[in-house]
Parts: structure tokens; sequence; C-alpha cells
């Protein structure tokens, strides 16, 4: 089975979302990891909450902030769109989503970019298959 990983620079909310629903929506046919550059001591509470309403997600329970050295080797590498310079991962594929950061922002930007990065995922799943 594939490894996919989705990277952002503080792995607390963005790649968060996306390693719930690619294990949630994808789970039979890659594997999601998600990492950053940086850590935060907690993932996004905004997304934590705005997760469990829509998709009935407790990211708390089974996620946490990890870096890019915590994960193992990637067949393919999806960074998020953080505007920065991503440290290169081996990998077989890579591509950017070009996401904007919804921290700080009202609950209608987190659930577009759930349902940007929920679109993205299932696509993805489709050309791994």
């Amino acid at each position: 089975m594939k490894k996919v990983a989705f990277i952002c620079v503080h792995n607390s909310c963005r790649s968060q979302i996306a390693e719930a629903l690619g294990k949630k929506l994808a789970g039979d046919v890659f594997e999601s990891y998600s990492a950053g550059t940086e850590t935060k001591p907690q993932i996004n509470q905004d997304a934590v909450r705005l997760m469990k309403q829509v998709h009935n997600i407790d990211m708390e329970a089974t996620q946490y902030s990890k870096l890019l050295s915590d994960i193992p080797q990637m067949d393919v590498v999806i960074t998020m769109g953080c505007n920065v310079q991503c440290p290169y991962l081996p990998c077989s594929h890579r591509e950017d989503w070009g996401l904007e950061d919804p921290t700080g922002k009202s609950d209608a930007a987190f659930l577009k970019t759930i349902q940007l990065i929920e679109e993205r995922i299932l696509d993805l799943k489709q050309r791994l298959r």
C-alpha cells in the first residue's frame, strides 16, 4: 500500500485535516501521514471542532503534530501550499495543493478548506488505485 504524506509548516491544521480525511476516505488505497518543518503543541482547535462536527473525526484522539523526521519513507508527498520552500523528501510523486491556511479565519473559511481537502483526497484515491 502506498504511503502519502501531507506536509505543512506547523502540521497543525491543513495537513492534519488531510491526514484525518485520508484515513477515513482512502484508507483502503493509501496510508496517510502528516508532518511539518515545525510543530505546534496542539492541533488547531477550530479544525478539531469542525472535523468532529462535519466528519465525526476526533483528530486529537489519533493524531499529533509531527516533524518530517517522525514519519516513514513516503511514496507520495503533498504540500499544502504554505508559500515557503518545503524541504526535499524522497518520493515517487509530489504535488502542491495550494490551499490557504484558514487559521484565525471564520468557520466558513475552515469548512471551505475541509471541503477542498475532501475533494482532493477522493481525487488522489482514484489516481492511486
